[in-house]
């Protein structure tokens, strides 16, 4: 990998002095021995190269020196400016000049990109515990991911399965409530029927003489054992003292007891009275 960052460097700093060497020995050569022109040319390069060592060897080092940094951009400069101005008094081949006038520049930001990339290597065991710890993080993401949408998939089941059980039940009650209504509609009707009152006058009349026919509804809800009456343990009670004794029972509290706790307190005062009889007195006294 070290290869692939100063290789470059090394071919564009080599070709970079060897152009400036060529320069300065063309464009000083008719002024001077061409002896003088080369060492000129070899001082400029010798300079570059020199830093170049130096920033090299304080890098190996794990250093920086701004001045050397500094000493070695003016060296690049100077050769790209001696290119310039050998294109510049070319004439026709100016173009030509012009053309590789930046690579001394180039040449120093390829060093320097090779610097950073030296700053920022890793060993192969670094980076083969970072890709542990990347596919490691991968891995439990994807985890997570699969169990999110397992729990996801979970609840809509869930869900699902109490939204039928809450409409299945729903319709049961829908059902019941239907036929309730359709049974308690028909009993309605045969109890108000002009046949069932006439049979029901007979029945209660061949039972217990005088009383007045009248069927109610059935209540559903707890009900009291009535006691045994035995016989001959106390008298018949008149319609009239079994009214009486209804309306007190009923008024001895506020608001008025109901038919059912009457007939609990009537029954534990020791009176008796048919349940016909007494229901009949109770419609009387509250009539």
């Amino acid at each position: 990998m070290k290869a692939k960052t100063v290789l470059p460097a090394v071919a564009m700093t080599a070709v970079s002095m060897v152009l400036t060497l060529a320069v300065v020995v063309m464009w000083l050569g008719p002024m001077v021995p061409w002896p003088v022109a080369v060492v000129v040319g070899l001082g400029i390069d010798g300079g570059w190269l020199a830093t170049l060592a130096y920033e090299r060897r304080l890098a190996a080092q794990g250093d920086h020196n701004r001045a050397v940094t500094v000493v070695g951009w003016c060296f690049g400069l100077l050769a790209a400016g001696v290119l310039i101005a050998h294109a510049l008094t070319a004439g026709e081949s100016a173009g030509a000049w012009l053309a590789v006038a930046w690579l001394p520049v180039a040449a120093k930001a390829l060093w320097l990109v090779h610097g950073l990339w030296e700053r920022t290597a890793l060993t192969p065991g670094a980076l083969g515990a970072i890709r542990g710890i990347q596919q490691e993080a991968r891995n439990e993401a994807a985890v997570a991911r699969a169990r999110l949408r397992a729990e996801a998939a979970t609840e809509e089941t869930r869900l699902t399965a109490v939204t039928q059980a809450g409409a299945r039940v729903a319709r049961v009650r829908a059902r019941t409530a239907r036929a309730l209504s359709r049974a308690w509609s028909t009993l309605e009707t045969a109890h108000d029927g002009e046949d069932t009152a006439r049979a029901l006058t007979c029945v209660t009349g061949a039972v217990t003489p005088g009383a007045a026919p009248r069927w109610d509804l059935p209540v559903w809800g707890p009900t009291e054992p009535v006691p045994a009456l035995t016989p001959g343990t106390a008298p018949a009670l008149t319609d009239e003292a079994l009214d009486a004794l209804v309306d007190q029972i009923r008024h001895s509290e506020v608001p008025a007891l109901s038919y059912r706790e009457m007939a609990v307190r009537f029954r534990a005062a020791g009176h008796s009275a048919s349940e016909v009889r007494l229901r009949a007195a109770w419609k009387r006294v509250a009539a």
